[in-house]
């Protein structure tokens, strides 16, 4: 295929029309059009400006960018597929035609590109890796549920913004089950759980209750990290974005993708109407409960309303009836696991793990100390506290440190 025909066949495109907006692409598109007009001003500030996207967007690469864009792309014929329907026959013939177009540009090499602007170098060249789009995107297709398509291809974690709209963590936290010491039963129940939603059978809500820093929202993101090559992605939902739930299902559930729904340091007031959008979506509501998406919470509380005194008051009927409905909603959750503060034995073992992995040499009795030292006034031990005090540690100067504290080198 000449560099005349590819130009128009990608002007042709129609199943992966959404690639022609990519940055390279376009600027693919527009050089290959200067040939037609012969400036070679034109054609040498659109292939530098072709090299320069590529640099920025591509990572250098023709070959793999456009088998990343390719794969992640979110066009008609994917989403057919991840709703477990089988397109039809002509518009499967219109993926083949087009992979071959879309694989004759990421064959592309310098060579190539720069033949009709010989006599003008020298000029910047890239990378041409040999890529199979027809192979790996039929793999993809394949296996949608664990690969996904547009965003939830390229990132796994994500939040939902003040308009309401999913958008990805591009720095996601990368904690690992590895990085977490102890609290491993209750690690273990959540997996076994999140592995069930993964393998399509009931998953429960979970909530996960305890004393503050003691790893409740890092074991939910870890277990996220774990999983996530498996199809498993994590959306945030803040407390006073909980009526937005029943659209967000809605979105999700036509997603070949299993979600967890994060809701961090979750607590209300008795008349806090969120409580009552959070109830009704975990009681199923009007909706049907979707089969990909699970809610896990976690809270500082074990009863999720805020009980005052008051609420006890007035007679047995009336009573009864208000504490049972600040208890309700914990309730409604499947699963509910209690994260407790470490002993001393167990918050040692975490700062010894962690002095370990930040390369910290120092004699085990003063590390103890130490750490002992530095819990006092600041609410006892935790998981969070054994990490402050290394990162305090970690930060220090080692003149300071050894001037402070000579076991430490």
């Amino acid at each position: 295929m000449d560099l005349s025909e590819l130009s128009l066949r990608l002007r042709m495109l129609a199943v992966f029309r959404g690639l022609l907006s990519d940055p390279v692409v376009e600027e693919l598109c527009t050089y290959l059009d200067s040939l037609e007009n012969g400036f070679p001003q034109m054609m040498v500030s659109s292939y530098a400006e072709l090299v320069c996207r590529l640099y920025e967007k591509g990572g250098g690469d023709l070959g793999l960018h456009i088998q990343r864009i390719v794969e992640e792309d979110e066009n008609v014929y994917m989403r057919t597929a991840g709703l477990g329907q089988t397109p039809p026959a002509y518009m499967r013939q219109c993926v083949d035609m087009e992979l071959e177009t879309l694989q004759a540009a990421a064959d592309l090499t310098p060579a190539l590109l720069q033949e009709p602007l010989a006599g003008m170098e020298p000029l910047p060249d890239f990378g041409a890796s040999r890529v199979s789009l027809a192979e790996r995107y039929s793999r993809r297709v394949e296996n949608v549920g664990q690969y996904g398509y547009g965003i939830y291809a390229r990132h796994h974690m994500f939040y939902l913004n003040a308009q309401g709209k999913i958008v990805p963590v591009l720095h996601p936290d990368d904690t690992r089950l590895s990085d977490l010491v102890d609290y491993k039963r209750e690690q273990e129940i959540i997996l076994d759980n999140t592995r069930a939603l993964l393998a399509g059978r009931p998953a429960a809500n979970i909530l996960l209750t305890g004393d503050a820093g003691t790893g409740k929202s890092s074991t939910v993101k870890a277990v996220a990290n774990e999983l996530h090559r498996e199809g498993l992605r994590i959306l945030e939902v803040r407390k006073e974005q909980l009526r937005d739930i029943p659209a967000i299902l809605d979105e999700l559930s036509v997603n070949p993708l299993k979600f967890i729904l994060f809701i961090d340091d979750l607590s209300f007031q008795k008349d806090d109407e969120n409580y009552s959008s959070l109830k009704a979506v975990l009681e199923g509501s009007v909706s049907m409960k979707s089969r990909n998406v699970a809610i896990y919470a976690t809270s500082n509380r074990r009863h999720l309303v805020k009980e005052k005194f008051s609420d006890r008051e007035g007679d047995d009927i009336h009573r009864n009836d208000t504490m049972q409905e600040l208890m309700s909603l914990s309730e409604r959750f499947g699963i509910h696991i209690t994260f407790q503060k470490p002993n001393k034995a167990t918050y040692l073992e975490i700062v010894h793990h962690l002095a370990e992995a930040g390369g910290i040499a120092c004699g085990r009795e003063e590390l103890d100390l130490l750490a002992e030292r530095y819990v006092l006034g600041r609410g006892g031990r935790s998981p969070r506290a054994a990490r402050q005090f290394v990162d305090g540690l970690l930060s220090a100067s080692r003149n300071t440190l050894s001037e402070n504290f000579p076991g430490i080198r």
